[in-house]
């Protein structure tokens, strides 16, 4: 297992709804841990590369409704 840091900002912060989907999406396999940030304006994934990419991790978001976007390192 590979684990690996993905960082995002938010577009708005995360209402009551946006939160319970993000635990939805922490139940996702190859997802360790979905972390919202106290502000509510950013989230950080950590997840196995050896199961995910980056890309997939973003597009299980945005399904999810989360208004992400990818945030520079």
């Amino acid at each position: 297992m590979t684990q690996v840091q993905i960082h995002f900002r938010l577009q708005r912060p995360l209402d009551n709804t946006m939160l319970a989907r993000v635990a939805e999406v922490n139940a996702l396999y190859g997802i360790q841990r979905v972390r919202v940030a106290p502000t509510l304006d950013s989230l950080t994934v950590d997840y196995d590369a050896t199961r995910l990419r980056p890309a997939e991790v973003e597009s299980a978001l945005a399904a999810a409704g989360i208004p992400i976007a990818p945030q520079l390192a």
